[in-house]
């Protein structure tokens, strides 16, 4: 048990530390307003180097592809239209188990706004126990809980997909989105080997062909977002050499220390929360991720979206975000889910409470695992000492 008496002190120090880098914060922020309508005035320049200087910068720098200060004032929807979420869960293997395996599980959702139709609210679990499963990743130094977390994130975009296309079948004249909880920007697949990475990025692109092909909207919705990217494009506009090439000039110094770093590290969604109103939007930036290479013409665009409760980044494809139409019908949808949802999307919380894995939900499982096992005819199928000593405690 927690000894809270004993960390009574040590949240006095980190208080008193948050405050003082509240103070550092707001000084940055004002300097970083100041650069921001500096970089207005000369955007050309500024998108011309990054054309040319991209492979030359040391920090990853997204290009803005609408004036900077075209800020737009987003209504939310009040027609009738449909929104998709699907998010995922999972239970982890454990060898103290009695049986080495994972489980998947997706929540789905399908709210129908001013229609009448009763929502969909269902989830679609899965259980991996086959070699493959199991211990195939391991060749690429990937541990099978990490590779389990890859595997979600595969299956929630494929099952989106395909519940946005049933959907369709259906109510083909509803404005609908597609929506995920978190970025679209998989930079944890940048690391991993090229081969690993082939056994998971080609499906999920592909169930985005697919809702491409039907021109439906999709959307990936980051609440509290700790991106850069745009703020890192404020550098160039600080940087003092005639040319911003860091692997000549700055190469050799930490990134912190770089001449262009005094207004870091400045979150990009703490500056729109100066420059954003309620229900504004921010210009749609493009992201230059590296993985981003990888993904073909599903290319990745961005916006900030202030929402009320917070300022949202709002992550979306080529074919959505540069289609004017289905870029206001997702921002619209996204709006009017946060205010459904006091201050969260109303189909992200559900899908996320249709996929949430309880311990209850866990201690079932492995129950009626053992059961079916011991219907097989196993024997001496129990969980490893350590694991039943932990469930009873003699405090």
């Amino acid at each position: 048990m927690l000894d809270l008496q004993k960390l009574m002190g040590q949240m006095q120090g980190m208080s008193e530390q948050l405050q003082r880098e509240t103070q550092q914060l707001t000084v940055k922020l004002d300097r970083a307003e100041t650069i921001f309508h500096q970089a207005v005035v000369n955007q050309a320049s500024l998108n011309q180097q990054i054309e040319q200087y991209r492979d030359r910068l040391i920090f990853t720098c997204a290009e803005p592809v609408e004036p900077l200060s075209q800020i737009q004032a987003i209504s939310p929807i009040s027609t009738p239209h449909i929104v998709l979420a699907t998010d995922g869960s999972q239970i982890a293997p454990s060898r103290h188990e009695i049986a080495y395996c994972y489980l998947i599980n997706i929540g789905r959702v399908a709210i129908y706004y001013n229609s009448g139709i009763y929502p969909l609210l269902d989830n679609i679990p899965e259980v991996f126990y086959k070699t493959e499963d199991l211990y195939k990743a391991r060749q690429w130094g990937i541990q099978t809980e990490q590779w389990m977390t890859f595997k979600r994130t595969v299956a929630e975009n494929v099952a989106l997909a395909n519940l946005a296309i049933e959907t369709l079948a259906s109510y083909p004249n509803l404005p609908m989105l597609a929506f995920t909880d978190g970025a679209l920007v998989h930079w944890e697949f940048d690391e991993m080997p090229a081969d690993a990475r082939s056994q998971l990025l080609p499906d999920i692109l592909t169930a985005w062909d697919d809702l491409k092909a039907q021109r439906i909207p999709l959307a990936g919705y980051i609440s509290a977002p700790r991106a850069a990217e745009a703020t890192n494009f404020l550098r160039l506009q600080i940087c003092p050499f005639e040319q911003p090439d860091c692997k000549i000039h700055c190469d050799a110094k930490p990134l912190d220390s770089a001449p262009c770093s005094q207004i870091q590290p400045l979150r990009d969604g703490t500056l729109w929360s100066r420059l954003l109103k309620v229900g504004e939007c921010s210009p749609l930036w493009k992201s230059h991720a590296r993985i981003l290479q990888e993904y073909g013409e599903h290319q990745i665009y961005f916006c900030y979206l202030h929402v009320g409760t917070e300022i949202a980044r709002i992550e979306m494809p080529a074919w959505t975000a540069l289609d004017i139409e289905l870029r206001s019908q997702a921002l619209q949808i996204i709006l009017a889910q946060v205010q459904k949802g006091y201050g969260y999307p109303v189909a992200l919380a559900e899908a996320h409470n249709q996929a949430v894995v309880t311990g209850s939900d866990r201690r079932r499982f492995f129950a009626i695992l053992e059961q079916q096992m011991v219907k097989s005819g196993l024997r001496n199928v129990t969980t490893s000492y350590k694991e039943s000593r932990k469930r009873s405690s003699i405090a």
